[in-house]
């Protein structure tokens, strides 16, 4: 299992729209992903790790899936409509990490 790290950085002045982001875009990418995702985890970054600070990312997913190459299959052919659906949501560029599950 794998998991597809998004991360929105939280700069200052950065625009984020929550809603737009967990109740469209994601359920959109869910279903172009198809069965390839098999599931998907919103986040809302609300501090730092010292008392008072702040967030390192406004938001983030975490996208499931069997394989980098079924992430790859099921993501590529709908990239372009993906990452054109941004800009209804935020004004930054995406952090994106690939990571191994060990525990689940």
């Amino acid at each position: 299992m794998i998991k597809v790290s998004v991360m929105y950085p939280n700069t200052p002045g950065a625009r984020f729209n929550h809603e737009y982001y967990r109740d469209k875009h994601m359920p959109m990418v869910k279903e172009k992903m198809g069965d390839s995702c098999k599931s998907y985890t919103v986040d809302k970054g609300l501090a730092g790790g010292a008392p008072g600070a702040p967030a390192t990312y406004v938001a983030m997913c975490h996208i499931f899936c069997d394989s980098v190459e079924a992430f790859q299959a099921s993501f590529g052919p709908h990239a372009p409509e993906i990452m054109a659906d941004i800009p209804n949501y935020t004004d930054q560029t995406p952090v994106i990490q690939f990571s191994e599950v060990v525990v689940g």
